[in-house]
């Protein structure tokens, strides 16, 4: 065994590539199907004498540097900005392609895409979010506003499926499900706390349709600024977080074949010279497992994990950046080295519309400067989100 990677003896993934078979465009418009969830390449995996003491990057950033200062992560689109995304859309519309099928090349902003150029290396290796203002949701309606969000996403990645639905147009809107019924339940379709987490893709965008009448606001925490807290202060809590010994729920999106969970870490090193820290996390899928170790099946959470997520938990509520999130503003954040949280929310009493954020889920393979991840579809296209066998992929205009 190499020196300083994690030694296991079963579950090792393979990396090598086999032919992919073609992608129907009747199914998938843009030729490109989400790769979903794996798990990852173990042998690549290193332990915690392999990491760094600290991290010193673009990455890192504090709170404090940002808080009083929104001119150096706050853009308010330009007039010249909006007539670019106002026309791609008329023209998109126009031209009936459905919205599963929109590209760089059929929505094209002369104008705007050298800026989100540049904003897409930032997201990637820099600070890691960005907040838009001024999206004018209200004077275009849901579609106009879906055609245009969307196609800005594609500068930045490839959308990819959020859930076993095929939404690859999200929506964070409660719908009166239980958030207690943590195996079954998707915790965006509720009005319940969010607790600091990462999604399944590389960069997630919020464009905001409705505010709640309370709460729903916005935390957000540099992930390197979490790990250089904790091996300062918790080094056992970080080593913990290290080891792939974290069971993630799959909560039934699963395609045939598949297992209904999968082992993970929560901080990985990029396995390559000079690898970068990075942190894959959801509680929400760490702590509605009990029907798989009540079974016997995985081991249950062990007082090191149950500590270990209560303090990462804590960590990141201190070192967090707090904004609120106003109608026409889009939020996008890197998954990869920022993690993300949401407040409890109550909505206005109808006919008051609900709160609801229209989310994207996009994806950045390492062949276009995305990170270099220990899973076998790193450099897929569309790698991660959540794709059940062959479900097409569906962008509708609200929650359903």
């Amino acid at each position: 065994m190499a020196p300083g990677l994690t030694s296991l003896d079963s579950e090792t993934t393979s990396n090598s590539w086999v032919t992919k078979p073609q992608v129907s465009r009747a199914i998938f418009p843009d030729g490109i199907k989400t790769s979903g969830q794996h798990p990852p390449i173990y042998h690549e995996l290193r332990d915690f004498q392999s990491f760094p003491h600290s991290i010193n990057e673009p990455t890192l950033w504090n709170a404090e540097d940002y808080r009083d200062h929104p001119e150096r992560w706050v853009h308010r689109f330009s007039q010249e900005e909006l007539a670019d995304l106002s026309t791609a859309a008329d023209s998109f519309r126009a031209a009936g392609t459905p919205l599963t099928g929109i590209t760089q090349d059929n929505f094209p902003l002369p104008h705007f895409s050298s800026f989100l150029r540049s904003i897409r290396k930032e997201l990637l290796d820099g600070k890691g979010f960005i907040l838009f203002k001024g999206f004018p949701v209200e004077q275009w309606g849901n579609q106009k506003s879906a055609i245009a969000y969307m196609g800005l996403g594609t500068y930045l990645g490839y959308f990819v499926s959020q859930n076993g639905r095929g939404h690859v147009l999200g929506h964070v809107k409660d719908l009166g499900e239980d958030a207690r019924q943590t195996d079954k339940v998707r915790i965006y379709r509720t009005n319940a706390r969010q607790y600091f987490h990462a999604d399944l893709c590389d960069i997630v965008g919020l464009l905001c349709i409705a505010r709640a009448l309370q709460g729903g606001e916005s935390d957000i925490v540099s992930v390197h600024n979490v790990y250089n807290t904790l091996r300062a202060e918790r080094p056992d809590v970080l080593k913990t977080l290290t080891e792939p010994i974290w069971y993630v729920d799959r909560k039934g999106e699963v395609s045939r074949g598949e297992d209904p969970y999968i082992r993970e870490s929560v901080f990985y090193l990029e396995p390559k010279e000079n690898g970068r820290v990075y942190c894959k996390w959801d509680p929400y899928f760490i702590h509605s497992l009990t029907r798989f170790s009540s079974a016997g099946l995985i081991p249950p959470l062990s007082p090191a994990q149950i500590e270990a997520a209560n303090v990462l938990e804590a960590t990141c509520k201190r070192l967090s950046l707090h904004m609120i999130l106003e109608v026409g503003d889009i939020q996008f954040v890197s998954n990869s080295h920022v993690l993300h949280a949401r407040t409890e929310y109550k909505d206005h009493a109808p006919p008051a519309p609900r709160r609801h954020l229209m989310r994207l889920w996009l994806a950045t393979p390492v062949s276009e400067g995305g990170w270099f991840l220990s899973f076998k579809d790193r450099d897929e296209k569309k790698r991660g989100g959540i794709q059940v066998d062959d479900t097409a992929p569906r962008a509708e205009l609200d929650a359903d």
